[in-house]
Formats: C-alpha cells, structure tokens, sequence
C-alpha cells in the first residue's frame, strides 16, 4: 500500500514537480494529496491520516505554523517545514512547534526525498510519545516536559532540540558537525563552537543531571549515565 503525503503548497508548479518527482522516484510507493492553501490544507488534515505532511509556512487562508500546531493535537505523524523563511528564529520556531525537519527554498529535489524516506523510515515501528531518560532525565515529548532530578525545568528551543537528540541516541559519540547538521539545519552558516555555548547552557540548566552530557575529545559528545 501506497504510503500517503500530503503536501501543502500554494505554488502549483512546485506542487507538480514534486508530486511527479516522488511519484517516478518511488514507483507508485509514495502517494500526494495536495492542497493549495491553509484552509484545504486544515480541512485534510481533520477528516484524513497521512503518513507524512509537507508545510510551506506562508500560505493562504491559514499559514503553516498554525497547521503544525493544529495537525500536533491530532498527529505524531512526520512532519516536515518547506519553506522560504530561512531566519533562525523560524527555524527555531518550527522544531518548538513539532516539526521533524525543515528545509529552506529553493531547495534540491533528491534532497527532499531522502530527508521524507528517511523520517517515515524512523516513523515505522516508533512510539513518538514514548518517554525519553538518562539517569535523572526525563523528557515527554508529546508534552514538551523536561524533568531533571526530579524538578521540571524549562529549556530554550535550542537546547531541547539538543538534548532530545543526545536522548534518542544515548550510548553515540556524536559528533559536533552532526548536531549542527540535525539541529541547525544544513543551511547554517557559523562554526562548531556555537555547538560548544549551546551544551554549557544545557548542562548548566540540567544542573547536577547536567554530567551525563560527557565530552569526547577530538570527537564530540556522548549522553550516558
């Protein structure tokens, strides 16, 4: 069975190139519902499931970030921002909202395609509510809630980005490139300290549970007890 995306798009020839695009690409294994604008959008998004949904950000009717918050009450499914709106701030806005990823116009058609693989991939067989720890740890993503040593704390975007990363792949030494890659976004322009600043606020806002962030040298980090 054909898994579903629906893409939400008010530019009609990029909705024809990439619903022809995934349509060759996938051989009949990827199916497009379209919607031109916000308000069709909502309207698909409260009667149907889809595996997948691709946003734009600045459309009619109903704009892109209240769709996420909208299909978010209703859905963990895969969520991913294509947009024009490239400013940090949206960027960050985006992935506090819910979404899985975002991608920046104009952008590169087997890019998009293996980045949605690649999310309904790690859709298959995930519990995206399920409770995320290490040690004294405990992240609920479904409810935006950190617990650390037993006190609930608040985190900037940034950092629970980060963390929620280092979470899902506890027991990894992971590299700073990759965070800037998996948490900044592929179209960020600086260097790896950023990476540096952004851990020393999250391990001092973790406080004592702050020293399972463990530095790798030469290499990177790693989270484990």
């Amino acid at each position: 069975m054909a898994e579903k995306i629906l893409l939400v798009e008010d530019d009609a020839q990029i909705r024809e190139v990439i619903t022809d695009y995934f349509s060759k690409k996938s051989d009949g294994g990827l199916e497009i519902i379209t919607a031109s604008d916000g308000a069709e959008g909502l309207a698909y998004i409260e009667a149907h499931e889809s595996d997948i949904v691709i946003l734009d950000i600045m459309l009619p009717e109903i704009d892109g970030f209240t769709l996420c918050r909208e299909l978010r009450r209703r859905s963990d499914c895969p969520l991913l921002f294509l947009t024009a709106r490239g400013r940090e701030e949206d960027i960050l806005y985006g992935y506090e909202l819910g979404c899985d990823d975002y991608i920046v116009k104009p952008f590169s058609l087997p890019e998009l395609y293996a980045k949605v693989n690649a999310l309904l991939r790690r859709a298959k067989g995930q519990n995206r509510n399920k409770e995320l720890k290490c040690g004294g740890i405990i992240m609920k993503p479904s409810e935006y809630l950190v617990i650390s040593d037993g006190t609930e704390i608040q985190l900037p975007p940034k950092e629970y980005a980060l963390l929620k990363y280092f979470l899902e792949h506890k027991g990894n030494v992971i590299s700073r490139n990759t965070l800037l890659d998996k948490v900044w976004g592929y179209d960020f322009y600086g260097n790896d300290r950023v990476v540096d600043n952004h851990i020393k606020k999250l391990r001092n806002a973790l406080g004592k549970c702050g020293k399972y962030i463990h530095t790798v040298i030469s290499q990177g980090y790693i989270m484990k007890e």
